[in-house]
């Protein structure tokens, strides 16, 4: 039995929570106790915050204790919304997650940038993930073993019919998480086209199983922009480093999602 897999307890409570770090960094930096935005994002290649930040439309959420990120706030759709740039990875993307919905989140939207694996069209487009292969670690932490983390059905259906009203190109179905995307083998790929899996990314897989433990609202979505670096002018998302579009899918699921 590899570490990964033995003496884990997904079900037992944890000593260490997310609200004993945060008091802890309100104090030493002397904080007031707020709540971040109902509805925050995860930005884990940082384009959208970055773009926000040049507008001037984001401004820092003073009261964000967290050691690790920059909480920002924007105004998306006429309202409020939270969101974090950077945190790439599962172990990373969960860390933040809990942290989130520890302060008083509600509903958190992670859109990061994916390799193409089974073609659905021409990058870049996106796929609302309803399930993600789970080849990284930290959702063992929460979840018992199985080769998927499921995303809540009612969030997906919410999100297809949101953006299929908005007419913004999409799709629908499963990726594979990685903890190492420079170990992407050709044997990999081709296990993963098999099993009919759409893109790899890295963080939805982990945050699923978190958001079924933790009882809590998480949808990922994968922009798909590149092919691993299989061909030349790869990697391109579009208009404004595909921010357009982002924001206009993240803007169309938070308004259909009804988060008061």
């Amino acid at each position: 039995m590899p570490p990964l897999l033995d003496n884990k307890h997904p079900s037992a409570p944890s000593v260490f929570e997310p609200k004993a770090l945060l008091r802890e960094a309100r104090r030493q930096k002397g904080l007031p106790a707020i709540d971040v935005p109902p509805i925050c994002i995860l930005d884990p290649d940082g384009d959208i915050v970055r773009r926000l930040r040049r507008d001037g439309r984001a401004h820092p959420f003073e009261g964000w204790p967290c050691y690790h990120t920059a909480l920002d706030v924007f105004t998306l759709g006429g309202r409020s919304v939270g969101i974090v740039g950077c945190a790439v990875g599962a172990s990373f993307a969960v860390l933040v997650a809990e942290q989130l919905f520890a302060s008083g989140c509600r509903l958190l939207l992670s859109l990061t940038s994916a390799g193409q694996i089974t073609p659905a069209g021409k990058p870049p487009y996106f796929v609302v993930i309803d399930r993600a292969l789970r080849d990284e670690g930290t959702s063992y932490h929460y979840a018992p073993p199985s080769d998927y983390a499921d995303a809540d059905p009612q969030l997906v259906a919410t999100a297809v019919e949101a953006l299929k009203v908005k007419a913004l190109k999409s799709v629908v179905g499963a990726t594979w998480t990685t903890d190492a995307p420079f170990r992407e083998t050709a044997e990999a790929i081709a296990s993963a086209r098999s099993k009919g899996l759409l893109a790899v990314e890295m963080e939805a897989a982990a945050l699923y199983a978190f958001a079924r433990a933790a009882g809590v609202a998480v949808l990922c979505l994968a922009h798909v922009t590149n092919t691993m670096g299989q061909a030349g002018e790869d990697f391109e998302k579009g208009e404004a480093d595909g921010t357009t579009d982002a924001l206009g899918v993240l803007e169309a699921i938070a308004a259909a999602a009804q988060v008061a």
